[in-house]
């Protein structure tokens, strides 16, 4: 396919982040794409005048220059060519910087945390790349696999989601794989009982946004299967992945972006804290 030119993939340490460098080979051997790894040391922020310079400094460097050694080493057992960077600061800013300065196209990220607070990925490292970012993003969660097969996206008529329409179009031409196409009514349970005329056109309309993307994807030789629920938007498009057992997961990015509405709690984090899967958040 050739879409992701440059990929960055930051790690931190954590399994879950070298699961997801180790993923990042598949796919960039798939798309001919070349990596730079990513580690973030915490800034030194206390008084050097104080105390020795070059032991705080080299104390909060270290966790950065482990992980880069263990990723080289998981690149070389793998015959994979990296490029490596430390950078010093806040992790989502590094990660979003960079990313920037590198003139990459796709985010790497592993998913952390099993509890609940920590699935609602609300102030993590993940989270605020997201939100800030104008790259796309793929969060790998630790014992998945990125592949292609079926692809699942969530269309709602808007112009982001038609963009994640046609990226999910896209990966499963190039790769031989099927689509499954979701379009959700999700309003206030008051509102089932008070306005049904407007449940009723609001499925008429959800049904006509995925009619419309399965017609796109056929009309690029792609074969697709639809679907319309009534629930919340997130708890949908988590059941269908489960039950169709999708490899991966294409959502629109709304294009809001900032802390703000991270602590809303959208879609899009949600899913991303539960699913079964990987998922890649378009915003290109």
């Amino acid at each position: 396919m050739g879409k992701y030119r440059k990929i960055l993939v930051a790690v931190d340490g954590s399994l879950t982040g070298f699961h997801a460098l180790r993923e990042s080979f598949r796919l960039a051997s798939d798309e001919k794409s070349w990596i730079t790894v990513l580690a973030v040391a915490l800034e030194y922020k206390g008084d050097l005048a104080m105390i020795g310079i070059g032991s705080p400094l080299s104390s909060m460097r270290r966790p950065a220059e482990e992980a880069i050694a263990e990723a080289k080493r998981i690149a070389d057992s793998e015959r994979a060519l990296i490029r490596t960077l430390i950078e010093e600061g806040d992790p989502h800013e590094q990660i979003v910087d960079t990313a920037e300065a590198e003139n990459c196209d796709l985010i790497v990220m592993g998913r952390r945390g099993l509890h609940r607070f920590e699935r609602a990925l609300v102030g993590s490292a993940t989270a605020r790349v997201i939100g800030y970012s104008h790259k796309d993003v793929l969060v790998i969660p630790r014992d998945t696999t990125v592949g292609w097969k079926k692809v699942l996206v969530a269309t709602d008529g808007s112009k982001f989601s038609a963009i994640a329409v046609d990226h999910a179009i896209n990966f499963a031409k190039s790769y031989g794989g099927e689509l499954k196409i979701l379009s959700v009514v999700d309003m206030p349970d008051e509102l089932y009982s008070e306005a049904p005329e407007l449940v009723d056109d609001l499925g008429k309309k959800a049904k006509a946004f995925a009619g419309a993307a399965k017609k796109q994807a056929e009309a690029e030789g792609v074969a697709a299967e639809t679907f319309v629920r009534e629930a919340e938007a997130y708890k949908a498009i988590l059941d269908i992945a489960t039950e169709q057992k999708v490899d991966t997961i294409v959502l629109g990015s709304h294009g809001r972006t900032g802390l703000k509405r991270l602590l809303m709690g959208s879609v899009t984090e949600k899913v991303i804290g539960n699913a079964p899967c990987p998922v890649l958040v378009v915003k290109t």
